[in-house]
């Protein structure tokens, strides 16, 4: 079964839409998307400039309109828009007055099923009232929580339906080729091609995947699952999950003593001990876990509750590394054994084991709460903390904010400048 391979722009900046659009066309891409953040920030003169820059190619406009259909699809249409989204949330009303008047401008509809519940009844309704297309989207959002791609729903919307089938969500080349066999006859990619270094590169894989069902050895842009989180957070730094947690979760004041490149991924094992009492510290080494990381309340102690022997001790039993708000010594040994030490103050002496405290209750580590199970993470930038609950969502958009961050970094290296490539000047904040 053939299908259309689209693009979807979702960027802020027009020209990067413009510069990754031609690229993605070069590779193998059918139809191009003007994403909704692109329409919402450049608005429809993004459609004039694609359309000029696409002009054999089909154009959609991702409008998710919700309301006065008619009025929206116009101005997309007028713009060059082939194809207009229309949510399939909306009102029966919207949605016929969107389609008659795409008629009107010589456009097509596509009714966007996202968070709709019954995709097939609503299929149904929209074809009826006729829509051309409909997209089963699993949205961004919900893909950073690791939820499983649509490809059932598309075999069962797909037999039901007599118009074609979009689909968008996390697709990668991957699972590209799975979509297309389940149905869909159209394959919308955003993330895994806008996002490549080498988008030309990456928009061939996924077309010659569509075709010929070949995978890559490690998919494009995926997204990770529960029980690969340590490899989600392996792969990123704290400041890539800084940015994707919004700046919390940084511990403050907590210093890293580690090798250059050497990262630090695991569980916390909390502890809370008394000024200079090492007594807890180390008797969590016998109740960790291989993949810990101990964490040590010390309340800021200028005195040593962790040293060479509790290293030792800790990398043998699988321990990841310990964070201490408090102080550590022999820092020389701890350095040169490689295990990932960080802590507030690096001291000579040490306190005497007295046993006050507890393991594994809620601790305030660099001024963060902690709590056994959170994930911890360090590097030469410092350490984070990754509230358990919420850990599948937050590699995910660290991972996502890496790769974005890799498509700049490329662009740097063809000629241009951070603050041109993020057009700074042109989106400063206006108050």
């Amino acid at each position: 079964m053939s299908a259309y391979l689209q693009v979807a722009l979702d960027m802020m900046h027009l020209k990067r839409a413009l510069a990754i659009g031609r690229e993605a066309v070069e590779g193998g891409a059918d139809w191009v998307e003007a994403g909704t953040p692109l329409i919402k920030s450049e608005g429809a003169e993004a459609l004039r400039e694609l359309r000029k820059a696409f002009p054999g190619r089909v154009l959609v406009a991702d409008m998710k309109v919700m309301d006065v259909g008619a009025f929206e699809v116009e101005i997309a249409a007028k713009a060059g828009a082939d194809v207009v989204t229309v949510l399939g949330l909306a009102d029966d009303g919207t949605v016929s007055e969107s389609v008659l008047a795409a008629r009107k401008y010589g456009a097509k509809v596509m009714v966007d099923l996202i968070n709709v519940p019954d995709k097939v009844r609503r299929g149904r309704e929209v074809a009826a009232l006729g829509a051309e297309y409909v997209c089963l989207h699993v949205g961004i959002d919900e893909q950073m929580h690791g939820r499983a791609s649509p490809l059932d729903m598309v075999r069962q919307v797909a037999t039901a339906l007599s118009i074609p089938v979009a689909v968008a969500g996390g697709v990668t080349q991957a699972t590209a080729h799975d979509f297309v066999a389940a149905g869909a006859s159209v394959i919308i990619v955003g993330g895994a091609i806008i996002k490549a270094e080498d988008v030309r590169g990456a928009a061939q894989a996924v077309k010659r995947a569509m075709l010929t069902g070949e995978r890559a050895s490690q998919a494009i842009s995926r997204k990770f699952a529960p029980d690969e989180l340590f490899q989600a957070f392996s792969k990123v730094s704290t400041p890539n999950i800084a940015d994707a947690q919004h700046k919390r979760g940084v511990m403050q004041g907590i210093l890293p003593h580690i090798a250059h490149g050497q990262r630090m991924v695991g569980r916390a094992l909390t502890v809370q001990t008394a000024k200079g009492d090492w007594a807890k510290p180390v008797e969590a080494i016998d109740r960790a876990s291989k993949g810990d990381v101990i964490v040590i309340d010390a309340g800021g102690s200028d005195i040593g509750v962790w040293g060479e022997l509790a290293s030792l001790s800790a990398q043998l039993k699988g321990v990841q590394g310990v964070v201490i708000d408090g102080s550590a010594r022999d820092m020389d040994t701890i350095l040169e054994m490689g295990f990932p030490c960080f802590s507030r103050y690096v001291v000579p002496h040490a306190g005497e084991p007295k046993g006050h405290g507890g393991i594994g209750q809620e601790i305030v580590c660099g001024g963060q709460a902690v709590r056994t199970g959170d994930w911890v993470i360090g590097d030469e930038s410092g350490v984070i903390v990754v509230p358990q609950e919420s850990a599948v969502e937050i590699a995910n958009r660290a991972v996502d904010v890496f790769e974005r961050e890799n498509r700049i970094r490329e662009e740097i290296r063809r000629g241009g400048t951070l603050s041109s490539v993020q057009e700074l000047e042109k989106w400063e904040q206006v108050r």
